[in-house]
């Protein structure tokens, strides 16, 4: 009893509270550490980096959702006890998997093989397990075997991948070298642990080499039956491991002191240098002038990002709102010997006339799709004072920064997309909405002026006078629109034609009814004051019987609100009490496809319900 414990003790190394080991920086800007705590933890570090906190921060624990690749020696030198002792011991590892975890088998003697593919089920890493006999041939590719399960991780879907190899010699292959398979892992993101069987001539210094680099770590089993116990330390360690990487904004050559705390265990320091050359000191030359947080801020980032970015939208515009024309006349005037006339001074509207060519340009490229025309109609009805170029513009630019600051964030790429389209998005719905109340303006104004036209027609005035009227003592919007049509006639266009474009431009209904009944009326004849009568009391009926509806429906559009709002509140606040618990949803393709089905299900049961709740008339 007494020398079981000993080689368990021996088996699992000491853990401060917090330690920090496998700092990997060879796929520069991405830092990639190990942060293993005494007792399993929930919470993720905060890792710092020179005392100030990273950016792109993704920790994933390796006591949850992982891919591991469990890596069998059946060598000639594995024959008999050693090997049914470490076939126990991996199916046993295999049987107390998280549920989320994916498995394969890797065995290797004279080649390396895999044995099975990555899978959540046990039923085939177990059979394969069982059924692995002793290798015919001389030879222990361990080296190739780390480098194949690197690579078959490196395409995995779970962010944490871990190799765990068994053996009980070193490498005795011609294939790939310790570097070479160091390098794969450390590309694929692997933290490799790995077991030793120290008996014999074994020497454990290559494993204990790479077990270091990746943030994995080395067990030591003084026999094969001490197998079952060192399986038994790994999946502990596994339990309070964690994996982090982040975004360095530091140079090349630049010394790192990195820094992760985690709640209630403590903090823990190490140092690392980014490999490459040194940088001068910045009180050298030209950089002495720029202040050293240029280069080390995550804020100066992006600051610069986004002016150099605009730089270049402003290079853009300006050469492609200068005419041809203009820069042939600049450079032949030296040459022509005609007299220089002194500029004026350019006013504020001259001075912005340099982007007109360029939004001529857009004009003249998107005219054609109707999504343009369709935009132009809603500037029109919301009455902005811009054209549909600028305004594109105006969607353009906020769609740019939400995307460079994701970006800067180091976000997923659909997330920076998504970003951006918000971005987009915005300035679109703010149009949508004042159009919206300015028609809902409108369509509340209606009865009054109806009845006012028709007070006037009754008087004894013509049909242009009695617009004349509500547009002297009407309010604004209407009174705007009928401006228009009033304008448009006085130059010469059929005031027929002004008023239908006039109900085509609004696009309300109401004021839709009113301009057929007018036409129809000039058209065939009739008492046209009887008719705005008429027709002014249908519209406050028809105003009436909507508010009803509304009043009616609220309770419907109350919970299709809640319903599709409710999903969103949920995984937010979820997110914030517990991050890892969300991880698998954002980090993982399946989490990936199930974010999508969702959406898609919202969106049709959102459908169903604006059906049920909405009413035409």
């Amino acid at each position: 009893m007494i020398a079981a414990l000993a080689a368990a003790i021996a088996a699992a190394p000491a853990a401060a509270a917090v330690e920090l080991s496998g700092v990997d920086a060879s796929r520069q800007p991405t830092i990639q550490l190990s942060v293993r705590t005494d007792q399993p933890s929930k919470t993720p570090p905060v890792v710092r980096e020179n005392g100030r906190p990273v950016a792109g921060l993704q920790a994933q624990n390796l006591g949850r959702a992982k891919s591991v690749g469990v890596l069998i020696d059946h060598s000639r030198s594995m024959a008999g006890r050693p090997l049914a002792d470490a076939i126990a011991a991996a199916r046993s590892f295999v049987a107390g998997k998280e549920d989320a975890d994916r498995l394969a088998v890797f065995t290797f003697g004279q080649n390396a093989i895999q044995s099975t593919r990555f899978s959540s089920a046990t039923i085939d890493t177990d059979s394969a397990l069982r059924n692995l006999a002793l290798d015919t041939h001389q030879g222990t590719a361990l080296y190739d075997a780390i480098h194949l399960a690197s690579l078959a991780l490196a395409t995995e879907v779970n962010p944490g991948r871990v190799i765990v190899v068994m053996t009980d010699g070193a490498n005795v292959a011609k294939g790939v070298s310790l570097q070479k398979a160091m390098d794969a892992a450390r590309q694929a993101g692997v933290a490799v642990y790995a077991i030793g069987i120290e008996s014999g001539d074994f020497v454990k210094g290559p494993l204990e080499q790479i077990a270091t680099a990746t943030g994995g770590a080395y067990y030591g089993a003084s026999s094969s039956a001490a197998l079952a116990r060192a399986y038994d330390a790994v999946s502990r360690d596994l339990a309070r491991t964690w994996r982090v990487s982040y975004l360095t904004a530091a140079r090349p050559g630049q010394r790192l002191t990195l820094t992760a705390a985690v709640k209630g265990r403590g903090s823990a320091s190490t140092q690392a240098t980014l490999p490459g050359s040194t940088p001068p000191p910045p009180g050298d030359g030209v950089l002495g002038l720029i202040p050293e947080q240029l280069f080390t801020s995550g804020v100066a980032s992006l600051l610069v990002s986004l002016a150099v970015g605009s730089a270049i939208l402003l290079a853009a515009g300006l050469a492609l709102s200068t005419p041809a024309s203009t820069r042939l006349r600049r450079r032949l005037s030296p040459h022509v010997g005609g007299p220089l006339r002194r500029a004026k001074k350019a006013s504020a509207r001259e001075r912005f006339e340099g982007a007109s060519g360029l939004l001529k340009a857009t004009e003249q490229a998107f005219a054609r799709f109707s999504s343009w025309r369709k935009l132009h109609s809603m500037l029109e009805r919301a009455d902005v004072p811009l054209r549909t170029a600028e305004f594109f513009y105006c969607m353009i630019i906020p769609a740019f920064f939400f995307g460079l600051v994701a970006a800067a964030m180091a976000a997923p790429p659909f997330v920076t997309l998504a970003a951006m389209a918000i971005g987009a998005l915005i300035p679109l719905a703010v149009l949508w909405w004042k159009a919206k109340r300015r028609v809902n303006a409108i369509d509340e104004q209606l009865p009054d002026l109806l009845i006012t036209m028709a007070a006037s027609l009754k008087a004894g005035h013509s049909f242009r006078q009695a617009m004349q009227a509500v547009v002297a003592e009407g309010q604004p919007p209407i009174s705007d629109e009928f401006k228009r049509v009033l304008t448009e006639a006085q130059l010469g266009r059929p005031i027929d034609d002004a008023l239908a474009e006039m109900a085509d431009r609004v696009q309300s209904k109401n004021l839709s009814f009113v301009m057929t009944a007018v036409t129809i009326q000039r058209q065939v004849g009739g008492s046209l004051a009887g008719i705005f009568d008429m027709v002014a009391d249908a519209v406050r009926q028809r105003q009436a019987f909507g508010r009803k509806i509304k009043g009616l429906t609220a309770m419907g559009r109350a919970s299709a609100y809640t319903l599709v709002g409710m999903p969103f509140a949920l995984a937010l606040i979820i997110t914030f009490i517990n991050a890892e618990y969300m991880s698998p949803l954002y980090h993982t393709s399946t989490g990936h496809k199930m974010i999508i089905g969702g959406l898609v299900m919202m969106a049709i049961g959102s459908y169903m319900l604006r059906k049920i709740a909405s009413f035409r008339g």
